[in-house]
């Protein structure tokens, strides 16, 4: 006979809670901390689900899964690699001009906040007062701090180390092509479980190639529409904000939010008028209204349609844990989580969070 062990409701309640409560802070923490590992295999495994379809068509054609992985993973590689030598000069020349960018900003917006800069103004020469010395003779202090192409520098070996980690695990998992949902299917016990995980797997897969296949070419459109107006209005380096657009735009809301305001502030330093200088944000947030509201809803559809506090906390939570990288793979790691919730009865709280309206209406 098997004892079993009970207590009273509310203990086990508050055990019960108290368990997730640590889980879920040993799981930040081991995302936090191991940034380098997990970042670059869980963009092999996004990169494998956009890419497997591909590896499927070809090879009911009679070409072999690793020849395919091999010149998929080859043209991705010098894909990134190209774009990366190519926008490195702009990129590099904005960095070492951002102290004078900084000081033309403050210039131009002086003259709209004159009553702000009289008050600094009086301010600085207060300090200044206070600061000289009794002798008449000055002293100045410089702090050096390590500018952001040491910091590049200094963690160039790290991207390139987790770069290369992505890309020979995406070899391996293209070039295995079903063994996974294979595995997956022999692991599980039940013939139930077994089409469960399954239809999950597809589902998973679906999804995910289809809204990142989708959304990439979007975002290259807008990008490319961007960058053609930029230059059409004489805009410093039109395939750098092309690019930036392309991008930011993976970040629903927030990044086109950032990009308007970082075209505006380089537009202020880079035209003689303000007339002139408004085109450039104009264009920037008609392009990314148009491909928001129109675009994307009639492309991508409503089925991957996930609240607006959901996207937002997800973004902010991954950019915490992997920074930029991470701020660009939330939505695809918050599309894997809906799915999950949808497929499994003990999550569906979780699933109602993440639906929209609408989806709770048809429901």
């Amino acid at each position: 006979m098997v004892a079993e062990v009970v207590g009273p409701p509310n203990q086990r309640e508050r055990m019960k809670t108290a368990v997730i409560g640590i889980f879920l802070i040993l799981l930040v923490g081991v995302l936090y901390f191991g940034k380098g590992l997990l970042l670059p295999v869980t963009l092999a495994f996004l990169f494998a689900l956009v890419l497997l379809p591909i590896v499927r068509v070809l090879r009911r054609r009679g070409i072999p899964e690793g020849i395919t992985a091999v010149a998929l993973v080859l043209i991705l590689g010098v894909g990134v690699g190209t774009a990366a030598y190519t926008l490195s000069g702009p990129v590099t020349e904005w960095i070492k001009s951002a102290p004078q960018v900084r000081s033309e900003i403050s210039f131009k917006l002086r003259n709209l906040q004159k009553s702000v800069d009289d008050f600094r103004e009086a301010q600085e020469q207060i300090n200044d007062a206070i600061q000289q010395p009794a002798d008449g003779s000055t002293q100045e202090v410089v702090i050096r701090d390590p500018g952001l192409l040491d910091a590049a520098a200094s963690n160039a070996s790290q991207v390139v180390a987790g770069a290369g980690l992505t890309f020979i695990l995406l070899v391996f998992l293209l070039s295995s092509g079903d063994m996974l949902q294979e595995k997956l299917v022999r692991v599980l016990p039940t013939l139930t479980d077994k089409k469960h995980g399954l239809a999950i797997a597809k589902e998973i897969e679906r999804s995910i190639s289809t809204y990142l296949f989708t959304i990439s070419l979007i975002n290259a459109g807008l990008g490319a529409v961007i960058a053609a107006g930029m230059f059409a209005i004489g805009m410093p380096n039109p395939v750098l904000w092309g690019v930036a657009a392309a991008l930011l735009n993976f970040v629903p809301y927030l990044g086109a939010i950032v990009g308007v305001a970082a075209v505006a502030l380089i537009a202020l330093i880079s035209f003689p008028t303000l007339g002139h200088a408004s085109l450039a944000p104009i264009i920037y947030f008609a392009c990314t209204t148009i491909e928001g509201q129109f675009v994307t809803p009639m492309l991508v559809g409503r089925r991957l349609q996930i609240n607006t506090v959901a996207v937002l906390l997800a973004v902010a939570f991954w950019g915490f844990i992997w920074g930029f990288i991470g701020i660009l793979i939330a939505v695809p790691l918050l599309v894997v989580t809906k799915v999950f919730a949808s497929r499994i009865e003990s999550l569906s709280g979780l699933n109602e969070f993440l639906s929209t309206r609408g989806d709770l209406e048809r429901s």
